[in-house]
Formats: structure tokens, C-alpha cells, sequence
């Protein structure tokens, strides 16, 4: 995406996109629980999730905002993916899979 972001301006073209998964996941506070780069297990009881599928993330994502995932990080979680849209879902499912 980056690639292509960076040739169309290069072109003189310009771009407005959604926010990208990077700014999504600092924006929305995920790097507090689960560092920078995906790699902490939040309040260290949570999986690694950089290590979880595109497919593994958004079903997690859309279970606690619809309250049908989750154990102990149920409310914590619930309230952070109520927030998301269903795109903001599937580009932080996208961005943290490829860490």
C-alpha cells in the first residue's frame, strides 16, 4: 500500500486515504497493552497477537465488539473495537498480521 501511495504521489496525484493500520493501531491505544510491534501479551494474559492470522485478528475484533469473544479482556477489549468500523477492523487485522 505504501508502494502504491508513494507512486501515485510521484505522479503529482493526491491521495486520500483511511487511516493506515500503523496510525490506526497508536491511535486507538493498542501499543499500550500490546507494544509496539504486536509483541506483548496485553496485561500479560492475552495471546501474542502478531503472531495471529488477518482472519484470527478480525474475528476477535468483531467478537468483543459484538460481545460474542473474549475471556477476562471481554470489557477491556470491548470497549476499544466498539470504537472501530468494520474497514478500521479489517486494516488493523491487515497490519498487524504482516508485523
Amino acid at each position: 500500500m505504501k508502494k502504491l501511495v508513494s507512486s501515485l504521489m510521484a505522479l503529482g496525484l493526491t491521495v486520500s486515504l483511511s487511516a493506515d493500520g500503523a496510525s490506526l493501531f497508536s491511535g486507538k491505544g493498542c501499543t499500550a497493552c500490546h507494544g509496539n510491534h504486536g509483541e506483548a501479551p496485553a496485561l500479560g494474559v492475552s495471546k501474542i497477537i502478531k503472531d495471529l492470522s488477518s482472519s484470527q485478528i478480525s474475528e476477535a475484533l468483531n467478537g468483543y465488539k459484538n460481545g460474542t469473544y473474549g475471556g477476562a479482556m471481554k470489557s477491556v477489549m470491548s470497549a476499544y473495537a466498539s470504537s472501530l468500523t468494520d474497514a478500521e477492523i479489517k486494516t488493523l487485522a491487515d497490519y498487524i498480521s504482516a508485523k
